[in-house]
């Protein structure tokens, strides 16, 4: 027999997925899973606990698949630009994910998650990436007078930019990130 975290965590997906965020509620999620509500809070304290940790796992996925399938030696430019586009379509496409785009959705997640102290388990996210900017600093490839957890800011600033782009001005995306992307890249190009 599963164990009923795993079911929770199952139901919570699929009703996510399907429904939203917004439009699923923990009632929703114990009548699929065939439990008590009271049940659900012995595993979560909340709606929100449940799907951060459906997106945590879905965001890691994505950010596992895309650093396997970009060719690392490709100078960093092009590599940053791949990284950037695989990893909006992905979340695009991913209706878990996806969620991060819906502004009401994302405000209250992160105020969920800031209070909670969990910001440190979204780490793995760009661990990797940090690593290979770490690389091209040493190897010459991007200025290195710029610490790379900034540079790091910098890319995840350009990334998060899409959550803004109503106040923004919606006619100006996708290409406001291309442009994002290649100034920053044009900046840290070494010898700048």
């Amino acid at each position: 027999m599963k164990d009923t975290k795993t079911i929770l965590f199952n139901c919570g997906k699929e009703l996510f997925s399907r429904k939203g965020f917004k439009d699923t509620n923990i009632s929703d999620i114990t009548k699929t899973a065939e439990i008590g509500t009271g049940t659900f809070y012995n595993y979560y304290s909340s709606k929100e606990e449940l799907f951060m940790e459906i997106y945590l796992e879905e965001n890691e996925k994505l950010k596992k698949k895309i650093l396997r399938s970009v060719n690392m030696e490709q100078d960093p430019e092009s590599v940053v630009k791949e990284l950037m586009l695989l990893n909006l379509k992905g979340m695009k496409s991913n209706p878990i994910l996806k969620e991060w785009y819906n502004k009401e959705v994302s405000i209250k997640i992160e105020k969920y998650f800031r209070e909670q102290k969990g910001l440190d388990r979204l780490d793995f996210m760009y661990r990797d990436f940090f690593e290979i900017i770490k690389k091209w600093q040493e190897d010459g490839k991007i200025r290195n007078d710029i610490d790379s957890a900034m540079i790091m800011a910098i890319f995840t600033s350009i990334i998060t930019i899409e959550i803004h782009k109503e106040e923004i001005g919606l006619q100006y995306f996708p290409e406001i990130l291309d442009y994002l992307t290649d100034f920053t890249m044009k900046g840290l190009a070494a010898g700048v």
